[in-house]
């Protein structure tokens, strides 16, 4: 008989973003809907580095990301979590034009 192994933690998660602030100074805090939260420095994120505090109030969800009213950027919850080779949304067969 094969003894179960209880693995602890988040596991079988699938990370969610919940919300977007920025509380402390040089710092976006990124809350998930697991409970955990991520605080990061905002020079990692030159796009959100240049929003004003006014512009960076304005964000909203996009999928399994995040965005900003001013800002053309999606930031994905793979980028947050420093996965970034785990994007399941992006095909990596692109066609050349010459």
């Amino acid at each position: 008989m094969k003894k179960q192994i209880n693995i602890e933690g988040f596991v079988s998660i699938s990370p969610r973003i919940k919300a977007v602030s920025f509380p402390i100074r040089g710092k976006v805090q990124v809350s998930l809907t697991d409970g955990r939260i991520i605080i990061m420095p905002v020079s990692a994120f030159q796009s959100i580095k240049k929003l004003s505090l006014r512009q960076r109030k304005k964000w909203y969800l996009f999928g399994n990301g995040f965005s900003f009213d001013d800002c053309n950027e999606v930031y994905h919850i793979e980028q947050i979590l420093g996965i970034y080779d785990n994007y399941r949304h992006e095909s990596n067969n692109y066609s050349q034009v010459n």
